[in-house]
């Protein structure tokens, strides 16, 4: 079992940057991809970015590619999403998720947090 806590969402105003953490603990963590999915209100749950389990591999969604940067601390079990260049189309509850696949579906990752808010305003 993988349990993960997010952090550092908020609300920004457009062009603005956040950085969101998410905790992890549990078996085997730094042997997990780790990924960033949103949610805005009504639609699915979209892929933001992914990381492999040694940080040394990154896929972004085409909507971040160059603004967002997903990165990971393995001994302090701890994976990152620095959002620079904020736009209203972030808006969403971001969730941190944890699997054994470098993939950006949703079904590939068994573990996933409770999210936090990121609310950006033009």
């Amino acid at each position: 079992q993988v349990q993960l806590v997010e952090s550092g969402g908020g609300l920004v105003q457009a062009g603005d940057s956040l950085r969101l953490s998410c905790a992890a603990s549990g078996r085997a963590v730094s042997s997990h991809a780790m990924a960033w999915f949103r949610q805005a209100p009504g639609q699915e749950r979209d892929f933001v970015a992914v990381i492999n389990y040694s940080g040394g591999g990154t896929f972004y969604a085409n909507s971040v590619k160059g603004r967002f940067t997903i990165s990971r601390d393995n001994a302090k079990n701890m994976v990152y999403l620095q959002m620079n260049s904020l736009q209203p189309a972030d808006t969403g509850v971001y969730f941190c998720a944890a699997g054994f696949s470098f993939s950006g579906r949703p079904s590939s990752f068994a573990y996933w947090g409770q999210g936090t808010q990121v609310t950006v305003s033009s």
